[in-house]
């Protein structure tokens, strides 16, 4: 009888970490789809790192007030399939960015889909058309 609790406590301990994980990467553990933001602003740093791709743009507030926003991507191996690479964006580019606000972060988002400087409309892999089923924005022509 021990050894059955002892192999049913390993199996419990051996699943915390997925949850937690899957916790982690949810949509809506830390973004709120009733909070929808569209910036354009001028890029200020681009990472290009597991487990999501980050961009940092400032923008103007209205009262004039440059702040720098921080938006969640999605995985670059996810992001070179809707034809990013880690040269699509570079500091200095402006670009519009729409995407859900964070429900606890000042300052940031889950960018959703980018307007390149070449005009062209990426989709940013937000984790929000994986967790809603939603349709993503088109991948890049």
């Amino acid at each position: 009888m021990t050894r059955l609790k002892l192999a049913h406590l390993a199996a419990v301990a051996a699943l915390c970490p997925v949850a937690a994980s899957h916790a982690h990467h949810s949509f809506a553990a830390e973004f709120d789809r009733d909070k929808p933001i569209e910036l354009t602003g001028t890029v200020t740093k681009v990472e290009w790192t597991n487990p999501h791709a980050r961009i940092y743009i400032d923008v103007e507030d209205a009262d004039g007030k440059v702040v720098n926003w921080d938006f969640e991507l999605g995985p670059p191996n996810g992001l070179m399939r809707q034809g990013w690479n880690r040269n699509s964006l570079r500091q200095g580019h402006v670009v519009r960015i729409n995407g859900f606000l964070s429900k606890d972060q000042p300052n940031v988002a889950n960018a959703r889909s980018v307007f390149l400087p070449d005009g062209r409309q990426v989709f940013a892999g937000s984790s929000f058309d994986v967790d809603s089923g939603a349709p993503a924005p088109p991948a890049a022509q």
